[in-house]
């Protein structure tokens, strides 16, 4: 049974995304600050651990956890992400950091962490936006969450290059708009034409068969815009 860790699962497309990776034998950590909703479940091969990500001893819970029980990680995806909608002249830098502090230190540290844990052909997924894509159409009032989005592409790349020659895959999906919580918190009101449950099939699709095509590719996953 191969493992996958995932991130920001507690709602959304990582809600969904636990139980279709369960559904088709899975080893399951999710992680996410709120553990209620996929316990619920009841899903034999989910564990979740309460953990905030922005937090580095809740990282280390993560890691003790994966040393003593799971010794190998086939598949990362970093799927959490924090968003704050805002005119750019009424954020200020503790906006900017806890928006950064998810979205790419986060990402980085809990990655960096796992290395030793991530094997030839493992694959490593950061989940992005639309919006941190350079020369994508812009959103007043995301300035904080589009930056550090078009920060973690960056060091997606980066990851790939310096890992390519232990065979660990590093790709990110640069979302559109997916019928999600998140989409409410950005565009009120907005109907998106893709579910959360339907871009989890496809965040399924391509974290188990994508490795064997991409490295170090940033994929637009958009049909609208927003």
């Amino acid at each position: 049974m191969k493992n996958v860790i995932l991130t920001g699962t507690s709602r959304g497309i990582g809600f969904e995304l636990a139980q279709i990776f369960a559904n088709n034998n899975y080893e399951v950590l999710a992680l996410s600050r709120n553990t209620t909703p996929l316990n619920e479940l009841n899903l034999k091969n989910i564990t979740s651990i309460s953990v905030d990500l922005a937090k580095e001893e809740d990282i280390k819970k993560v890691i003790d956890f994966v040393s003593n029980n799971r010794k190998t990680v086939d598949i990362l995806i970093n799927n959490a992400g924090k968003l704050i909608n805002k005119p750019f002249q009424q954020l200020n830098s503790s906006d900017f950091l806890e928006v950064y502090k998810v979205n790419v230190f986060a990402v980085a540290e809990l990655t960096r962490q796992l290395i030793p844990h991530l094997t030839k052909g493992s694959h490593v997924v950061n989940i992005s936006s639309i919006g941190g894509v350079q020369g994508s159409v812009k959103f007043p009032g995301l300035a904080a969450y589009s930056s550090s989005k078009g920060a973690l592409l960056t060091l997606t790349e980066l990851l790939a290059e310096e890992y390519k020659e232990q065979q660990i895959a590093f790709n990110a999906l640069a979302l559109g708009s997916v019928q999600t919580e998140m989409l409410e918190e950005a565009f009120p009101g907005y109907k998106a034409p893709v579910s959360a449950k339907e871009m989890a099939q496809y965040f399924f699709n391509f974290a188990t068969t994508g490795h064997k095509y991409y490295n170090g590719k940033i994929l637009q996953v958009s049909s609208t815009t927003p």
